[in-house]
């Protein structure tokens, strides 16, 4: 077998032997070996940390289930009523959380116990902003009102009972035309009280009265016949 000879940077040959690249060494290649051994090992113990994870995230959600289930099991009868009732007032006449309860619970209305009405409204699928938009929304059209004449009659205890912070949701977020809403009470007041121009223009802005501003008043009565 031919020795490779060795030479300095003159040229001139160096006796001893050719050492072998540090690459080409078993100490680095066993290094390498068991470098890679153990990413190979920490990826399957990433694996199988992730599928427990996932399979503790599955049996909790299973308990939760049951525990939901066995939860309404143990729900009374009259408390399932009152809610059934409270879904059916909310979705078809946009009640008040106050209001619903007063309507389960009163002798003139659905006459449920205190327990079970405060159930129902605890438990109900409701958005109460939006039963408040709602709500606003008819006022608005049907009886056209002004936008303080709206939310007074959202947060009156003798009106819908609703919060200060959900009747200025449903005013704030009202499609409305003031101005006109101002002229149909105008005409109102005309047609059925024979009041005068500037009578109108005295109720339509009155704090006691319709709560217009005094531009939408002023649209009003330049805009009568």
């Amino acid at each position: 077998m031919a020795i490779e000879k060795l030479y300095d940077a003159n040229g001139n040959e160096v006796k001893g032997k050719l050492k072998k690249p540090f690459y080409k060494r078993w100490w680095f290649i066993l290094i390498v070996v068991l470098l890679v051994i153990g990413a190979f090992s920490s990826g399957d113990d990433k694996e199988q940390n992730l599928a427990s994870e996932s399979n503790q995230a599955e049996t909790v959600q299973d308990v939760e289930v049951d525990l939901e289930t066995q939860v309404e099991d143990n729900v009374p009868t009259e408390f399932k009523s009152a809610l059934n009732k409270a879904q059916t007032y909310s979705d078809m006449m946009h009640m008040s959380k106050v209001e619903l309860y007063n309507q389960l619970t009163s002798e003139y209305g659905e006459q449920f116990s205190a327990e079970a009405g405060q159930y129902a409204v605890d438990n109900v699928n409701a958005n109460w902003k939006e039963n408040a938009l709602a709500k606003a929304e008819t006022y608005s059209d049907t009886m056209n009102m002004s936008k303080m004449g709206v939310y007074d009659q959202l947060i009156s205890e003798y009106g819908e009972e609703f919060t200060e912070e959900e009747a200025q949701y449903a005013v704030d977020n009202l499609v409305a035309d003031w101005n006109e809403n101002a002229l149909q009470t105008a005409i109102n007041y005309q047609q059925t009280m024979d009041m005068s121009p500037e009578a109108i223009r005295d109720q339509l802005t009155s704090d006691y009265g319709e709560q217009f501003t005094q531009e939408q008043a002023d649209y009003a009565v330049s805009n009568l016949n």
